[in-house]
């Protein structure tokens, strides 16, 4: 575990610099600006809070399950813009979000 303490703390660093660059972008940039994909910032954070969900359930399933254990690839389902679209993250709060985006880490 001792490894990990520098990563760890490197990552925070990275957390702590980022929160405060994300809050204080504008809503045009937040909202409207949109990369190849057809997404905003917002949808991607929105899209990386999803991610973060559901590779903390897949590492707690590791610790118990047999090996080799299989998960499912989310991406080749095209489950992407679906989750996009469902969890609707282009009307949430910008400020609750980024919480919610440095909390998960």
């Amino acid at each position: 575990m001792e490894e990990f303490k520098g990563i760890s703390a490197e990552v925070m660093v990275l957390v702590e610099k980022w929160e405060s660059r994300l809050l204080n972008f504008s809503v045009e940039v937040i909202e409207l600006r949109k990369n190849i994909q057809n997404r905003t910032i917002k949808q991607i954070l929105g899209h990386l809070i999803d991610s973060t969900s559901n590779n903390i359930h897949r590492i707690v399933h590791l610790q118990y399950q047999r090996s080799p254990f299989s998960f499912p690839n989310y991406a080749t389902f095209g489950n992407n813009d679906r989750w996009i679209a469902i969890q609707d993250y282009q009307n949430e709060d910008w400020g609750n979000m980024v919480q919610l985006w440095k909390y998960m880490l």
